[in-house]
């Protein structure tokens, strides 16, 4: 980039960074609240991302950092393997997304059924606000969705005891309201004020002048008392399969949402556009070093992301720079941080929830048919009351059924011909094991003694198990005089196997 383009970028690039700096302090932060981990480690991986994500990144001007999709898996994880267990889910989850990135595998990532990335997104969405519902009024979340919303009246009740719950609670409702009311309200002239932070701030101030006693947030002093080494110890416990399965289920999450932004982004401006194999390798590069840190998983991330593109943002340098504010702000601010209320953040994280369950997204699947709503709605319910990786499990095999479905259609109709005691079996489509009831009862109502014509220049495909059905049509029928003439008009290589000719009453023409 010339000296002279830097120059008269620069201005706009740093506006746009500190845009985006406002909007990630607070999600850093309330991200790894609801991970079940340190603030502190939230605003770590937000510093990486920006710093050297931002600098490797295919789509420069998408925004990295700790994402709210990943939220209730990481908490599963810290929960069932603990927090130590987390570096080596992290280092392996990177590396397989460098190698992807390496062998050109990034637009693999992107074939994800929309269903299911919609039906995901909601589920996490669901479980965020059950989860932090909990936290807003000062209070631990529980390990399920279900447990959380069972247990919500109980934390109700306790928070209209003594205590600090009911002022938590409302301190979290009103950075909500503040929220809700700033996207409404706003005006143009303050349009790149976040409204989480305006949010937060408001609820920080209410409570350090009414002096409540509610839990706030811990940050260490000094940002290195927040960094756990990755031991080499812990990455023997690599060989544990569930170890495995968690780090392969962390590394696809984070790169289908990775790579399902950068698209977002790309449609969102006129400049360069995203290499998904060198974001994919990036981000690989990122969670290696999230996870020699012991900080959270990094993605690419919309809300920060369409933050910068709409601050006019046209470069990287934004995204590296919003990474430096938050370091300097960690280094040389922390007691600002300590002052924030836990449930100011948790008001945040429900809020985010709430649009994580995008209804505009599920009305948008139904313009084409009722298995894409079906699968939206079986994946985040599938979430909701097992976990992330069986739901995600279940809408790709419900996705994989509708192929199945879609790649099976076929037309069978039973018509008369002209001449006497002849008919013929019109196919039209896919003929697979999946249509031999139907075509069984077609061809059970073909009468005794009938030359029975089955063209097969309308298929586009036959499978052995329907060729098999119509031969032995053929040869148990041949007795009651009746004759099976398969007309091949059909490509070689769309039949499976060979049709043998004159078997029993049948015979090929």
């Amino acid at each position: 980039m010339a000296t002279t383009d830097l120059k008269s970028l620069l201005p706009r690039e740093l506006l746009a960074s500190v845009v985006v700096f406002l909007v990630a302090l607070p999600l850093c932060m309330g991200i790894a609240i609801a991970s079940g981990m340190p603030p502190a480690k939230g605003l770590i991986t937000g510093i990486i991302g920006g710093l050297v994500v931002g600098w490797l990144a295919g789509s420069p001007l998408q925004v990295s950092g700790p994402a709210a999709g990943l939220a209730v898996l990481v908490f599963e994880l810290v929960r069932e393997h603990g927090m130590a267990m987390l570096g080596p889910i992290l280092l392996l989850a990177g590396m397989l997304q460098l190698l992807a990135g390496r062998f050109k595998l990034g637009c693999w990532f992107r074939v994800t059924a929309p269903a299911v990335v919609y039906g995901m997104l909601a589920g996490i969405g669901v479980l965020i606000v059950l989860s932090q519902a909990h936290v807003m009024f000062d209070s631990g979340p529980k390990p399920s969705g279900l447990d959380n919303l069972i247990a919500f009246p109980q934390t109700l009740l306790g928070a209209v005891g003594p205590g600090s719950g009911m002022q938590a609670g409302l301190l979290g409702l009103g950075t909500i309201a503040v929220m809700w009311l700033w996207e409404k309200r706003r005006p143009h002239a303050l349009r790149f004020v976040p409204g989480a932070l305006l949010g937060v701030g408001i609820a920080t101030a209410v409570s350090l002048f009414m002096s409540l006693q509610v839990k706030r947030v811990e940050v260490p002093a000094n940002l290195a008392e927040a960094i756990d080494w990755l031991r080499p110890a812990d990455l023997l416990n690599l060989a544990d399969p569930a170890i495995l399965i968690a780090a392969i289920a962390v590394a696809f999450i984070a790169s289908a949402e990775t790579l399902l932004s950068a698209a977002a982004v790309d449609r969102m401006h006129d400049g360069q556009r995203s290499d998904f194999d060198k974001e994919l390798s990036a981000q690989g590069v990122g969670n290696m070093l999230c996870g020699l840190v012991g900080a959270l998983p990094m993605t690419g991330v919309i809300v920060r992301s369409s933050a910068n593109v709409q601050a006019g943002a046209k470069t990287r340098l934004s995204a590296m720079f919003h990474g430096l504010w938050l370091l300097a702000f960690v280094l040389l601010l922390s007691s600002v941080l300590q002052s924030i209320p836990v449930a100011s953040l948790a008001g945040v994280l429900v809020y985010t929830g709430f649009k994580l369950v995008d209804l505009k997204a599920l009305r948008g699947l139904g313009r084409y048919g009722r298995m894409p709503m079906f699968i939206y709605g079986a994946t985040a319910s599938a979430i909701i009351l097992t976990d992330l990786l069986t739901g995600v499990l279940i809408g790709f095999g419900l996705t994989l059924v509708k192929l199945a479905l879609n790649a099976s259609r076929l037309k069978i109709n039973l018509v008369d011909l002209e001449a006497e005691g002849e008919m013929e079996l019109r196919l039209n489509g896919a003929a697979t094991f999946l249509k031999v009831p139907a075509l069984t009862q077609a061809l059970g109502a073909v009468p005794p003694g009938t030359t029975l014509h089955v063209p097969l220049s309308n298929l586009s495909y036959i499978d052995h198990s329907c060729l098999e059905l119509l031969e032995e049509w053929g040869r148990a029928n041949a007795a009651q005089g009746s004759r099976l003439l398969l007309e091949q008009r059909l490509l070689k290589r769309r039949v499976e196997g060979r049709i043998r000719t004159s078997i029993g009453g049948a015979a090929l023409h």
